[in-house]
């Protein structure tokens, strides 16, 4: 019963989950601005050379 009270009372997995869910919407983050930031570029370029 002692080793059941340890497991659920402990919060370990707990941060392990929210960092990789930080992580997760931090690389949304970067590819959503890149992508974007990338269309901008290839336009700007597309004008200037024709």
């Amino acid at each position: 019963m002692d080793l059941i009270m340890k497991f659920t009372c402990d919060e370990a997995g707990a941060s392990a989950v929210e960092y990789a869910l930080l992580m997760a919407f931090i690389a949304v983050v970067i590819a959503t601005s890149v992508s974007t930031f990338g269309l901008a570029v290839r336009g700007l370029f597309e004008k200037a050379v024709f």
